[in-house]
């Protein structure tokens, strides 16, 4: 349902409280109070059968008798009476509840059904929106609206932080009091039955009143509602999320070494990072984070210089910097000239730049606007312990100064600790003044600057064009989907090694040529096919670890000592598995490639997030060296490269000393290539290529694990992230001849809409951005071609080929609303290719895309002296209103009376 009907929740001009209450200690009566004190300026009206009035105003004795329509009902009565009450506020016209009252799922109604039940089905029977229940309630400090029973109010401001806790809400608002540290919103989620982060963030992320989202977690439910809702909303503000739960009571048993490694605290934080939110850990970091993200411009990049007047502090600021994955600016020899020219002989030449522990006001400010002025630093933490040769509050003056005189948005990328208590106060307090972030620790002012790195990086990462693929890959999809059918059918759960090395080969991984064999005679027999060194699997569906039960040999030289290994396995296998099925063995040619590591690429699938991708270091200690990353799939080469840098053996695959770098570009083509398996066969639930080894020369699947069930959902279906929609291209022929290709936008296209962009006629961009524009920035360039499908559609037109890709001749795109009920459309063609149609077939190709997928209506604007488009839009059934006081038309077409006509 999304943001339907949130304007009342959310922006009330009226309040009712149901159960509301004089009785000392009651819930009914604490909402009664902090609503009558919180200065909100709309009626508030409690309803109570046993009281005329409540705290000196006039109560109702019922819902039916409310003599007006409230727009927000809270509710804090008995379980059993809610869906009663949610109903008759749905007949009497309200459209939004705070659901107090706990314990619903558990009171059983008449009917049958739970309380909870009861209420969810009056709730949709009338569209009425929930928050709870079991929650501590909102408040909106804004508009003066407490509506819970927290026990102080909420500072007005322009965060605001949404939880599943009643009982941190709490600690929050008491935390943050003293602070001064006010909020838009401040809500209680609950149980989130019907309301749920997905709804919150698509308001909150276009609420023009909220500056900052901090999110308290303990669990989602849908899980592409949720990742659409934060990919837009972090797009247009920082969204900050502290995640519970993070440690799992050991790795339940799985078929592959990626089921027990991929942990659901890793998919989550997976998730984060592609939605381009920031993780953090606990309330200090959350709110320090944020103040950090509201006080510094954008970092332009990593590079760190950490400026002191005390060696020590600076060596435990670089020791957290590494500690945690930053970078020591490395200063340029006119940054170091130009230092030594204002500082003492004995200063540290180097960063950390250590100014000594004399340095006064003048010394400060002179090296800072050094660091400032280089460019080879991103950003600088000044660290201060007070001497008793220098004023502390003096050099935290000369620090503002510096930044202020400075100017330009790198001089607002200044974090400073100030160490101590008493003799820093005064320092601290100014730089609160100066609105320049400050910590207590050099640590601290560190790790702040690290969380801004990450959150910089979690950014790029919805604005980086990707490159494409080095080629053009078509796999052999009904080969691998036979081999599953077939297992299935047997009823088996877990392919052989050779059913799935079948599988990758269909998607163009190499594999090592398997053989499978009944005895261990026939194994010696191939093997001396071979002439060379052989290595022997056991074959059995009821073995999924064969190393872990002594089910693997390897650089087996001879025949013989491939049959006496066959027989001795078998005795091997009996004794640690008795009873497990024997359907034979593998035997291969040992795999050898020069200076390979070895790797594991899997899939598992998250019961919240469904299907992730895992990377790492492979082997048979592969669980004991937890060297892995893991993302969501899909995956493009930017995204899968992004997946392997954060491993640890990513720095031995760039290659060292007499080792060649590693062949990563295929890797990352293995990795889109696993990806798009487990988006084309939903039967895979996990995987594992472990070892795949990979050198200078390529990649090889040493071995090979697939664990299969019946989907119950499309690829597709089962992904957090909705991928590209193959399904939707489809070539068209212009009038002149011309074989065109109109398919979905890729981010990749980002270069080539570029140029057709700026092909467009002057008259053309008007029409199209209402304005002039000379040329789009990145950012906007990005947000144009990287697009959440499950929200948003735009079909190109090409002219397929060329060395770097097609040439862009059109494009329709639209933009629906959270509850698809409104999409907006656009659409632009080349001036020189009007009048060939394509204009009116991308628009047929939309409004049919927007009819499938059950959208209301399709709306846009157009400039009074577009003809060709209002002429196209009165040939499709659109209707044209004049917009009053401007030159423009909304054009609308109905696709649900267009639905009804036909049928």
């Amino acid at each position: 349902m999304s943001t339907r009907n949130l304007e009342k929740l959310f922006n009330p001009r009226s309040v009712a409280v149901i159960g509301a209450s004089n009785r000392p200690g009651s819930v009914g009566r604490v909402l009664m109070h902090n609503l009558l004190h919180g200065g909100f300026e709309g009626p508030i009206v409690p309803v109570n059968p046993k009281h005329g009035s409540v705290a000196g105003v006039l109560a109702f004795p019922s819902v039916q008798t409310l003599p007006m329509v409230p727009d927000l009902a809270v509710i804090c009565t008995p379980p059993a009476t809610v869906p009663k009450i949610v109903e008759g506020l749905g007949a009497l016209g309200t459209r939004a509840a705070i659901v107090i009252t706990a314990g619903l799922g558990r009171e059983t109604m008449p009917s049958g059904a739970s309380a909870m039940d009861e209420m969810l089905a009056a709730a949709r029977r009338w569209g009425i929106r929930l928050l709870g229940p079991n929650c501590l309630g909102m408040l909106v400090p804004g508009i003066g609206l407490n509506a819970s029973f927290a026990h102080q109010p909420a500072l007005p401001g322009k965060i605001a932080f949404v939880s599943q806790s009643g009982a941190l809400c709490t600690a929050v608002l008491d935390w943050a009091v003293p602070r001064e540290i006010g909020f838009s919103h401040f809500i209680s989620m609950g149980e989130c039955v019907d309301l749920d982060f997905g709804d919150v963030l698509d308001y909150l992320g276009s609420d023009p009143d909220t500056s900052a989202i901090l999110l308290y977690i303990e669990s989602i439910s849908e899980r592409r509602k949720f990742m659409s809702a934060a990919r837009a909303a972090a797009r247009n503000k920082p969204v900050l999320v502290i995640k519970s739960g993070r440690y799992a009571e050991g790795a339940k048993a799985a078929a592959s070494h990626t089921g027990a490694l991929a942990g659901g605290d890793d998919v989550f934080f997976a998730a984060i990072r592609r939605a381009g939110m920031l993780r953090v850990y606990d309330i200090d970091q959350l709110f320090s984070t944020v103040e950090t993200l509201a006080r510094s411009a954008p970092l332009k990049g990593e590079r760190l210089a950490i400026l002191t007047n005390g060696g020590g502090l600076g060596v435990m600021a670089v020791d957290t910097l590494i500690e945690s994955g930053g970078r020591l600016a490395e200063l340029a020899p006119e940054t170091v000239e130009r230092l030594s020219a204002v500082l003492p002989a004995t200063w540290s030449h180097g960063n950390p730049v250590d100014i000594i522990g004399d340095a006064d006001r003048m010394r400060h400010y002179q090296a800072l606007n050094v660091l400032l002025d280089a460019k080879e630093i991103d950003a600088v933490v000044v660290l201060h312990a007070p001497t008793a040769t220098a004023d502390s509050t003096e050099a935290a003056e000369a620090v503002i100064q510096a930044v202020k005189e400075h100017g330009g948005p790198r001089a607002n990328i200044v974090l400073t600790s100030w160490v101590g208590a008493k003799a820093v106060a005064a320092g601290r307090r100014r730089f609160g003044e100066a609105g320049i972030a400050t910590y207590s620790s050099p640590e601290s002012a560190v790790r702040a600057f690290m969380r801004l790195v990450h959150y910089r990086r979690n950014q790029e990462m919805l604005m980086e064009v990707p490159p494409s693929a080095p080629e053009q890959f078509t796999p052999a999809t009904d080969s691998a989907r036979l081999v599953i059918e077939q297992a299935l059918a047997r009823g088996e759960g877990l392919l052989s090694e050779p059913e799935a090395k079948a599988v990758f080969a269909a998607y163009g991984i190499p594999t090592v040529e398997t053989h499978v064999v009944k005895t261990p005679e026939e194994a010696a027999r191939y093997a001396e096919r071979f002439q060379g060194p052989a290595a022997l699997k056991i074959l059995s569906p009821d073995i999924s670890h064969k190393s872990d039960v002594g089910g693997v040999m390897l650089d087996l030289e001879t025949p013989e000592a491939v049959l006496h290994a066959g027989h001795a396995m078998l005795r091997r296998v009996e004794e640690a598995f008795p009873g497990a099925r024997i359907a034979g063995f593998t035997v291969q040619r040992m795999a050898r490639l020069k200076g390979a590591h070895e790797l594991i690429i899997g899939v598992a699938t998250d019961p919240l997030f469904g299907p992730v991708l895992l990377f790492g270091e492979g082997g048979t200690a592969v669980e004991v060296i937890a060297d892995r990353a893991v993302a969501l799939p899909p995956l493009n080469m930017n995204l899968a490269r992004e997946l392997v840098s954060r491993t640890r053996i990513y720095n031995l695959l760039q290659g060292y000393r007499d080792q060649a770098p590693a062949d990563l570009e295929t890797i990352c083509v293995t990795l889109l290539r696993v990806s798009q398996l487990i988006i084309d066969i939903p039967e895979i639930v996990e995987l594992d290529i472990n070892p795949l080894f990979a050198n200078a020369e390529g990649v090889l699947a040493v071995d090979a694990r697939i664990k299969i069930s019946a989907a119950a959902d499309t690829g597709a279906a089962r992904l957090a992230i909705r991928p590209y929609p193959k399904e939707l291209e489809e070539s068209f022929v212009m009038q002149d001849g011309s074989h065109l290709v109109l398919r979905p936008i890729r981010p990749e296209d980002q270069p080539a809409h570029h140029e057709f962009i700026g092909k467009l006629s002057p008259e053309d961009v008007r029409f199209r951005f209402f304005g002039s524009v000379k040329q789009l920035p990145h950012s906007q360039m990005a947000r144009l071609t990287q697009i959440d499908y499950d929200r948003e559609m735009a079909f190109i037109a090409e002219i397929p080929g060329g060395p770097a890709g097609g040439t862009t001749l059109g494009v329709v795109r639209t933009v629906t609303d959270p509850d698809n009920e409104r999409a907006e459309f656009a659409v632009v063609v080349r001036s020189d290719l009007k009048g060939q149609g394509l204009g009116r077939k991308l628009m047929e190709k939309m409004i049919d895309y927007c009819r499938q997928r059950g959208t209301r209506e399709i709306v846009g604007q157009t400039q009074t002296g577009n003809d060709r488009m209002l002429a196209l839009a009165a040939a499709l059934g659109f209707s044209r209103r004049a917009v009053p006081g401007e030159e423009v038309y909304e054009l609308r077409l109905d696709l649900q009376r267009e639905a009804t006509a036909a049928a």
